[in-house]
């Protein structure tokens, strides 16, 4: 298995962009929630006040990834997802024209924020060379958040030495 340093450099491989980056700040959060939204229904059966559905086993694998990854970002995403999973829990309750649209909103407007990241970046998403990078950009938008807080920069500059730094602007122009 891949470690979290592994990890997060192939993804940040496809965004040393700032303003890519800043798009994954919204558009990888709705794109969560609209999963979790989506797959909230059916709901199988109750286990300790909890819906049990298939968002419920998604949010429950992906955590336990995260947490193999690595104790600290697994926690919290652990709670984030329990975040997503209760909000999810709650739309999906609501009648079938609600859930469809929160949820079928949420994605499609995540993605074009996606996709309007990336075209800044000038590169495809991670996930088109990668499946797991679907897993791993909920993780990389926290990471993010914990770098512009000045925390984990052992892993960032671990991640750096191996991708190079964000840039705040288009990439350089490469002479002959």
């Amino acid at each position: 298995m891949k470690t979290l340093t592994d990890q997060l450099s192939q993804y940040a491989a496809y965004h040393r962009d700032r303003r890519n980056i800043i798009t994954h700040f919204v558009g990888i959060p709705m794109i969560v929630v609209a999963v979790a939204v989506l797959l909230s229904r059916p709901v199988l059966g109750h286990w300790g006040g909890v819906a049990l559905s298939p968002a419920t086993a998604v949010t429950l694998a992906t955590v336990l990834y995260y947490l193999r990854l690595d104790l600290r970002l697994g926690a919290v995403m652990a709670a984030l997802m329990a975040l997503c999973l209760w909000f999810a829990q709650a739309v999906a309750a609501q009648g079938t024209g609600t859930w469809l649209a929160i949820g079928i909103g949420l994605f499609l407007v995540g993605w074009v924020i996606q996709f309007i990241g990336h075209f800044y970046e000038g590169r495809k998403p991670a996930f088109v060379d990668d499946l797991v990078g679907l897993v791993i950009g909920p993780l990389f938008v926290v990471a993010e958040a914990g770098f512009l807080l000045g925390l984990r920069r052992a892993l960032q500059h671990e991640i750096e030495a191996r991708v190079g730094p964000v840039r705040e602007g288009p990439p350089a122009r490469r002479t002959a």
